[in-house]
């Protein structure tokens, strides 16, 4: 377990690297626990959680086999994890690979194939269990870094439910130094991940203590500037003058600038309600509420950052305004006099925020007269670190640390940038490091001896995390700059309370541990497989929680399995009167065959009788076959591929799309439009709707346009009659179908059904057309003769097996096509029109 040695002791279990990790004895204990059952671990910043993750990693391996996945929000984060683990395991560097969003998704299939140990951010993991690129069925450990994130539609939640649902032996390991505000936040995220233990160890354990140190906090009150606050009440005034007309409506009854985030939400869902009766009032109020959002910003600036980041926010304002399809609200808020008037004299101001100076000089008494080595300020604004990078340069060695996506007037850092700028930090080649929030979660900062916060943050866990960057090794000293009488001061105090009550909550869930586990196995999540040796159920697989028919409602024309399953009754038991089938043929059967159709198809996909007028079937097994739909990347906004990629006998799969959001079959593309986008379109943006159908049409025989949403004639100000002629001209001048759909769910069963008809029942294949990578020769050639008279592959691949050639196809008569396999009256007279026919535009 442990020896000691001359530099004292080291934990030596199998495939750690030997007198490499320290003995800590509630590192070993948690990870103890971590190895038996789906374990949160909670421990404070800095005192090695990601080694307690590893412990249980190296066991893993050993005892079961198979690979680990370790998660974590942020590029740099996964690197520095990755750097660690192929230190501290005995493994070959290449068993430890990095799965981001800078690897090729072709490259990370294969890197998978062989991994031992993937550290991956859970977007990439996300994306490439949607595009069915890897599989988690031989993942033996799973750790979610900053599991306090799995909360809403985070990845984290997904890969959860995946990973429970297919690996052969999970085990999960859930680790934050702050898990959440309250103890109903931490059962969410212990829920969301499938967690049923949870392991907390605090600073006032005996074990842990002799490894922390004091941190004091103090926070320094300054005064704003007389031009500030006159900046900052012209502001003001636009927000009481903006209220007042919301109060007039009959939304409101506040009028004070100081407006909460709570109420301006009870004041959109007042305007929702009018929006919905169609009374323009709404939409008056909504315009109205916008440029009360911009403005509380704008005054957010100007007392907590700078005027020279107020500066820029207005700058941006009005170029927003000047640009084509401005909101009215934008126009309206830069000509109002009294903005106007606080533009003029933030241009006018030559100073910058007094935070500034009281920056500089806290740090020249830490680097100088202290002889510190290290400090880091964060500051919620890219803005205003920039602004303070350029100030600071001047006496001391300062670099920014910001995220990887570009802003209006700021370039972000690139992944080999941020790791960088760490490593130069580490190394003593700077010694002010000045971040936006990427830098506050886990990443191994070197010790440092001042952590400054610019403004305070208004959450706790957001404040743990910054203040665990010191008091690490030796003492450790927080300051918290506030400007007075600003929200500053609220956000300062609501934290401060929030992480009393953390403190309190985690204390009282480590004396309370056992009644919060029953509370979880209430919850249904005992019916998730425990780890360790009792991991795989009598057939030796994990269960996947509760099934599909307890949770979700029954889809149309099924019979309660969710697959949409038919009676198997004959066709003729099936058949009205006149000959058409009845609504059981319509629901999508597993089997892939419309029920008692035991025909050959004729040609595939043409959705024509054959010579004998019985609609033909293909007959896939959907279980051996599944059918399979390609989503664009973009789409992975919404929750439908995620959904689908659940589903038993669906196979997702991730292009970027030329065209549509969907490709269902070689002649169905589907462009998803929720109502708001649908709207847009119509009312002006960078490319219509019509645009986007007619390169469909080009592309494909059937374009299909969902419509997502409730109320679509109620959604926004735009007559009746214009929303119904869009809506004529898709359909007419198009050719396209519109079909309408409530929200993702009834959207993903949608696009289930009609590939399910399109593959099964009509034996079409998937084919992405317009899309961008070039063709081998053989798929050009499959190509062109799929294109004629709708064919499809299929069939274009057998003409060619019998033909030779391109050009033997074209010039085959009648009679010659005839004898291929499957090719009837309907097909060969279709292929002898379209070849032979005189061109008449």
């Amino acid at each position: 377990m442990a020896t000691t040695d001359a530099g004292g002791e080291h934990v030596e279990r199998p495939l750690v690297t030997p007198e490499f990790l320290e003995n800590r004895r509630y590192q070993t204990d948690l990870a103890e626990t971590a190895s038996s059952d789906h374990t949160l671990v909670c421990l404070p910043t800095g005192l090695g959680k990601t080694t307690v993750s590893l412990l249980v990693t190296a066991e893993r391996l050993d005892a079961v086999g198979g690979k680990a996945l370790m998660l974590a929000p942020t590029k740099p984060l996964v690197q520095q994890h990755a750097e660690f683990y192929r230190e501290a395991l005995e493994l070959d560097d290449e068993d430890v690979v990095v799965f981001t969003g800078e690897v090729r998704p072709d490259d990370r299939a294969a890197l998978w194939e062989d991994a031992r140990v993937v550290i991956a951010t859970p977007q990439v993991v996300e994306n490439d269990l949607v595009g069915n690129r890897i599989s988690l069925a031989d993942v033996t450990h799973c750790t979610f870094d900053e599991c306090h994130r799995a909360t809403g539609d985070y990845a984290y939640n997904y890969i959860a439910d995946r990973y429970h649902a297919d690996a052969e032996h999970p085990l999960v390991t859930g680790m934050s130094a702050s898990p959440g505000d309250d103890e109903e936040a931490i059962l969410e995220v212990c829920e969301n991940l499938g967690l049923s233990d949870v392991a907390v160890m605090t600073e006032d354990d005996a074990d842990v203590a002799e490894y922390t140190h004091d941190t004091s906090v103090e926070w320094n009150r300054i005064e704003l500037p007389e031009v500030v606050v006159e900046i900052r009440d012209a502001i003001n005034e636009v927000i009481t003058d903006r209220l007042e007309q919301l109060k007039e409506l009959g939304v409101t009854n506040k009028s004070s600038a100081d407006v909460s985030e709570r109420e301006i939400q009870g004041i959109q869902a007042e305007l929702r309600k009018l929006m919905d009766n169609d009374q323009s009032e709404g939409y008056q109020g909504m315009s109205l509420l916008a440029e009360i959002r911009k403005l509380r910003t704008a005054v957010t600036y100007v007392e907590t950052q700078s005027v020279e980041s107020l500066r820029r926010y207005f700058e941006r304002l009005k170029e927003a305004a000047r640009s084509s399809g401005a909101s009215k609200a934008d126009q309206r808020l830069i000509s109002e006099p009294k903005v106007r008037e606080a533009m003029r004299k933030a241009g006018d101001y030559d100073d910058l925020h007094p935070k500034f100076r009281q920056t500089r000089m806290l740090l020249a008494e830490t680097l100088g007269i202290e002889n510190g080595e290290r400090v880091i300020v964060f500051t919620e604004s890219r803005d205003t670190a920039e602004t303070l990078v350029d100030f600071l340069s001047d006496h001391f060695e300062t670099q920014k640390f910001v995220g990887q996506s570009d802003t209006d007037g700021s370039e972000g850092m690139t992944q080999s940038q941020q790791q960088e700028t760490l490593d130069r930090f580490r190394s003593g080649e700077f010694e002010v490091l000045v971040s936006t929030s990427v830098a506050e979660e886990g990443l191994d900062v070197p010790e440092v001896d001042l952590v400054l916060f610019y403004e305070p943050v208004p959450t706790a866990i957001r404040a743990i995390q910054r203040k665990g960057r010191t008091g690490r090794q030796a003492e450790g000293r927080v300051v918290v700059l506030l400007a007075e009488d600003t929200r500053d001061e609220a956000y300062f105090w609501k934290a401060r309370n929030d992480q009393k009550r953390m403190k309190r909550e985690l204390n009282e869930l480590k004396s309370v541990a056992g009644e919060l586990e029953a509370r979880l196995d209430q919850t249904g999540l005992d019916e998730y497989e425990g780890g360790g040796d009792d991991a795989d159920d009598a057939d030796g697989t994990a269960s996947s929680g509760t099934s599909e028919e307890e949770t979700a409602p029954q889809r149309s024309g099924s019979t309660g399995n969710g697959r949409g399953s038919t009676d198997n009754k004959s066709t003729d038991e099936n058949d009205d009167s006149d000959g058409q089938a009845g609504l059981d043929a319509f629901a999508r059967d597993p089997s892939g065959a419309a029920d008692g159709d035991e025909t050959a198809t004729d040609e595939e996909g043409s959705g024509a009788p054959d010579d004998e007028g019985t609609v033909a079937s293909a007959g896939r097994d959907a279980e051996e076959d599944p059918v399979e739909i390609v989503a664009d990347q973009r789409e992975l906004d919404s929750t439908i591929a995620r959904d689908l990629s659940t589903r038993d006998g669906v196979e997702t799969r991730l292009e970027t799309l030329a065209v549509g959001d969907y490709v269902l079959s070689d002649r169905v593309v589907v462009e998803r439009k929720t109502v708001a986008d649908f709207m847009d379109t119509l009312t002006g943006g960078d490319r219509s709707m019509f645009e986007q159908v007619g390169d469909a049409t080009r592309h494909y025989a059937r374009p299909v346009v969902v419509i997502e949403g409730e109320d679509l004639f109620g959604a926004r100000n735009v007559h009746h009659r214009a929303i119904q002629g869009a809506l004529a001209s898709l359909a007419v001048d198009f050719g396209a179908s519109v079909l309408r759909t409530s929200d993702e769910d009834e959207t993903a069963d949608l696009l289930e059904v009609i590939a399910g008809r399109e593959q099964e029942t009509a034996d079409r294949e998937v084919s992405v057309h317009g899309e961008k990578q070039s063709k081998t020769l053989p798929e050009q050639q499959e190509y062109v003769v799929a294109s004629i008279a709708e064919v499809g592959p299929v069939t274009a691949r057998t003409l060619l097996e019998a033909f030779g050639s391109v050009e033997a196809v074209m010039t085959a008569d009648r009679e010659d096509l005839l004898e291929v396999s499957g090719i009837g009256d309907v097909t060969a007279d279709r292929i002898r029109d379209v070849v032979a026919s005189d061109y008449e535009p």
